[in-house]
């Protein structure tokens, strides 16, 4: 026999993770570093960092990482050090005050759902402001001591990591994310085992670890398919946010929506109300409908009212072109036992993702899904708030967008997360004790102007000394690595002056954000930023979609025009846009701006955590600003368009911010006068911004909204309905079914509203109707819709005038309306009959009606 030169079979490698032993005395590290309250407590975050400064660093502020990688022989010189020691144990003690309050059981509880959550940068499962809003919220609700839980993925990759090229091109990276490494713990059950959910797709299922992300009191219940146990088609459900094809996208909405109630089951976990943050996790009310139906042996229509009662849905979209929509064919391959399960048809399934059920040309949209399983649905800032009625009136057909149940709470953010320490600082030492506990009291925030100006002055100045220094840090070696030619990049980097006005445009790169408005004008923008006397620095940064060429075609365009020799170190930008970068960010620039499409931004956040800072706001009144700008506290350019072709109106608003710069804002920022070395006129600015808008844009004043406007009346309802097991619910259904049956058949027996015709200021008609309900026992209201009759105008409700039922003869109900005339001119009148039950909590509930002749 030959003996073979070669002859080895393939190791079979198994995963092993070698544990980093810590002395007793620092055992409650681990327990500190595996909750995320660290995240927005300084004291924490510098008690880690004191165990080892250049560590800490290297590992990316991740107090996981930089506990598995001390040396025991620094870990047993940490615990003789007594000063080390104290503010270990002064943190832990203040955690564990922290975490022995019980959850506040007067509100309602909370499931909260969202395809992505930013609470720190170190774990990556987020990629702009919907994940830092649904982040802020939980961290605020364990603040609030509220009861809350939430559901979302455990990325594999999560968001990219983004790079330039040396010619400006966007390079987007996917780094795999070490969950051992994590601030993040292995759900377990009785056994000790981790958590496993299965999820039903098509005839298979798809298995899910549930891993549990501790954000102070709240827990956070992330999913992850990367697992052997899925196909490696199933795997990359949970790689990436919101990345492959539609038919991926489906899978993890379904894996979102219905999986995650399938974990809360698992868990024995049962709250109040459930909230879908965005449509991306509307397929959580098909479970909960088909649980009803399974476990309480409830009809559908019966299981309809129990969920929707206790359902909120919040939009973030202001078009409909970026909500989901799935084609039938792929829907119906991953959905088509689900009418089986419920107890309808397939047409009348798909119907509820359809604006018009019986097109079956249209596509299912989550959207429209979510509309018609939650009883209430809210925008994300007043504005979006009236957008959001107009984009979704469609499916309340025989009301107008203003007649429609969409309400809105305007988004805020976490103060401890976004306030710097310096800030914190400032506040603690000049606001009243009660500050964080009532931080929507404006009152309070008046202190401010008790602060001595050159106080504010120097703290704003160290700020923008921390930006410039951590840019000189972070960016140095990536820009020589990236960007070649070690000359200029040194050149940019001796170019950032500290003491420059400095102007932040740092947000997602769609196209509607208009980043270009800036460079409209080269010549003009060029004599503003070399002025010697009053020297100005833009910094840009953000990421663009990977699908999204228009938005990278605009981060390449402004690299290179950071790189003309007349905009070297004038106009920079910044790389791979993630939490941290955006606290150095909305704390280090004097000026945030923000130039969106009228009136395409739902909302926004990031000028709020700038107010949070003392910086002041240059943006378009749109999303909150709208609500939040107040004269002499930041700038805005007009809400109103002027021109309808958008290449004239971005040139008219291009040249409204030079002008701005020019004539307001820098000469405000440099008039010093009586020797002083600041000036006096831009802290005034500073000043009325923190004390007239910053109190108003807290994430604690957006939660208690969303109790005040939704989930306390929901829960109050939803309770009644569940009554008697669930009594009100199955008669609210019946009723419903009766009306639905015999709603045709209702007609006019007589009318009178000849009145109306040739009617005079101040002259009374009265109109009159006789209606033959079909045994419905007063079960329909009728009104006198008006509308302006301009055709100049955007039509318009002019007023809703109600009949009053005044007499009944067998199925023969008589209403009557006594209208005045009031004011003269043209217009639309018509007869509008609705169901009406005080049991309803709106007309779109039960959205029937009839027009009459």
């Amino acid at each position: 026999m030959k003996i073979k030169s070669d002859y080895s079979n393939e190791p079979q490698w198994k995963e092993v993770n070698v544990k980093s032993s810590v002395p007793k005395q620092l055992e409650c590290l681990d327990e500190l570093a595996h909750n995320m309250w660290w995240a927005w407590n300084y004291d924490a975050r510098n008690m880690f960092k004191s165990l080892d400064e250049k560590l800490y660093e290297e590992v990316g502020h991740n107090p996981v990482l930089l506990l598995e990688r001390l040396s025991y022989n620094r870990k047993e010189a940490i615990v003789k050090d007594k000063v080390i020691m104290k503010k270990v144990n002064d943190v832990y003690n203040r955690f564990k005050e922290y975490m022995s309050v019980e959850a506040d059981k007067t509100r309602p509880s909370v499931a909260y759902f969202s395809m992505e959550y930013g609470i720190n940068q170190v774990l990556k499962i987020y990629s702009g402001g919907l994940g830092m809003l649904a982040g802020d919220y939980l961290k605020e609700a364990s603040d609030s001591n509220v009861d809350m839980c939430g559901i979302g993925f455990l990325y594999r990759y999560g968001y990219f990591k983004q790079s330039l090229s040396m010619d400006g091109q966007q390079i987007a990276k996917y780094e795999a994310q070490n969950f051992n490494s994590l601030p993040i713990v292995k759900e377990l059950d009785k056994d000790g085992n981790q958590v496993v959910v299965d999820v039903p797709y098509q005839n298979y299922q798809v298995h899910a670890l549930v891993w549990r992300v501790n954000v102070g009191r709240v827990k956070l219940y992330l999913l992850d398919t990367d697992n052997d146990m899925n196909s490696e088609f199933d795997k990359p459900i949970t790689h990436s946010l919101y990345g492959g094809d539609w038919e991926n996208r489906l899978k993890q909405e379904i894996l979102l929506g219905i999986g995650g109630i399938l974990t809360l089951k698992k868990l024995g976990i049962k709250k109040d109300l459930y909230h879908c943050n965005e449509g991306h996790a509307a397929l959580c009310n098909l479970q909960r409908l088909c649980d009803y139906i399974d476990d309480d042996g409830l009809t559908f229509n019966q299981a309809m009212e129990l969920v929707r009662a206790s359902s909120l849905y919040t939009v973030h979209t202001p078009v409909p072109a970026g909500h989901d929509y799935f084609d039938e064919q792929l829907f119906g391959k991953y959905m088509g036992g689900y009418p089986a399960k419920l107890g309808i048809t397939w047409d009348e399934f798909i119907g509820m993702g359809r604006t018009n059920p019986d097109d079956h040309g249209e596509r299912f949209c989550m959207s429209t899904f979510a509309c018609n399983t939650c009883q209430e649905v809210n925008g994300v800032s007043k504005l979006h708030g009236w957008v959001s009625q107009k984009m979704f009136a469609p499916l309340w057909k025989g009301y107008y967008p203003e007649e429609n149940h969409v309400g809105y709470v305007t988004n805020g953010v976490h103060f401890p997360t976004w306030c710097a320490t310096e800030w914190r600082h400032l506040y603690d030492k000049y606001f009243d004790p009660t500050f964080m506990s009532d931080q929507s009291n404006e009152k309070i925030w008046h202190a401010i102007y008790d602060v001595p100006d050159k106080e504010i002055w120097e703290t704003r100045m160290a700020l923008k000394k921390k930006l410039v220094k951590y840019i000189r840090d972070k960016f140095s070696t990536q820009w020589l690595r990236n960007q070649g030619d070690p000359a200029k990049v040194v050149s940019i980097l001796e170019r950032i002056n500290p003491n420059a006005l400095m102007i932040g445009f740092c947000r997602r790169f769609a196209t509607y954000k208009r980043a270009h408005l800036l460079f409209t004008d080269l010549d003009r923008l060029e004599k503003i930023v070399n002025d010697p006397e009053h020297p100005v620095l833009f910094f840009f940064s953000g990421k663009a979609h990977p699908a999204d060429g228009a938005g990278q075609g605009l981060i390449k365009r402004i690299f290179e025009i950071s790189r003309m020799p007349q905009f070297l170190g004038k106009i920079i930008f910044l790389e791979d846009y993630d939490m941290r970068l955006a606290r150095r960010l909305v704390s280090g620039v004097d000026i945030w701006m923000n130039t969106p499409t009228r009136p395409l931004e739902a909302s926004g956040t990031s000028g709020e955590k700038a107010e949070m800072n003392g910086v002041v706001n240059l943006s378009v009144l749109d999303g909150w600003w709208v609500e939040g700008y107040r004269e002499g506290a930041g700038w805005a350019l007009p809400q109103e368009r002027t021109y309808q072709n958008q290449a004239y109106q971005d040139q008219l608003d291009a040249a409204t911010i030079y002008s701005l710069l020019e004539n307001d804002i820098i000469p405000l920022y440099y008039r010093t006068t009586r020797g002083k070395t600041y000036s006096e006129e831009w802290i005034r600015v500073i000043k009325n911004s923190i004390a007239k808008i910053a109190p108003h844009y807290t994430m604690k004043r957006q939660l208690d909204d969303y109790y005040d406007k939704f989930y306390n009346k929901e829960a109050k309802r939803s309770k009644r309905l569940q009554a008697n097991g669930n009594r009100l619910a199955k008669e609210i259904a019946l009723w419903k079914e009766t009306v639905a049956e015999r709603w045709d058949n209702i007609r006019v027996v007589s009318e009178d509203v000849s009145a109306l015709n040739d009617l005079a200021t101040g002259e009374k008609a009265e109109l009159t109707y006789v209606i033959d309900e079909q045994g419905l026992q007063n079960a329909v209201g009728l009104e006198l819709v008006t509308l302006d009759n301009d055709p100049n105008k955007e039509q318009k409700i002019h007023h809703v005038y109600p009949f009053k039922m005044v007499k009944e003869e067998g199925n023969n109900y008589t209403f009557k309306l006594d209208f005045e005339a009031v004011e003269a001119g043209p217009y639309k009148y018509a007869v509008r009959m609705f169901p009406q039950n005080k049991e309803l909590p709106h007309r779109q509930d039960f959205c029937y009606v009839k027009w009459l002749d």
